[in-house]
């Protein structure tokens, strides 16, 4: 890990990306049923919350593998929230 700077960059454009997606999807599909995206939308909101809470605890005895675990779950977050949007 290169530094916390990054990984909260990550967090952020990740879940960014996820959100932008699926704007484009409710623009794509305007007759579709928008409440689904926005279910994608709000989870991706709830997960960079978690994500940066955890990030920013200070209590914390193994930073490395601390950070190690966050990005890990980032990854998880992330492939989860795209295949519920591809699914759409």
């Amino acid at each position: 890990m290169a530094s916390v700077k990054n990984l909260k960059k990550d967090i952020n454009y990740v879940l960014g990306d996820v959100i932008e997606e699926c704007y484009m999807w409710e623009l794509v599909n305007p007759k579709a049923d928008a409440k689904k995206a926005q279910a994608v939308i709000n989870e991706a909101i709830e997960s960079f919350d978690g994500l940066i809470t955890r990030v920013n605890d200070k209590k914390v005895e193994n930073k490395s593998a601390h950070f190690k675990s966050v990005q890990s779950d980032l990854e998880t977050v992330a492939s989860g929230l795209l295949e519920k949007l591809n699914k759409l």
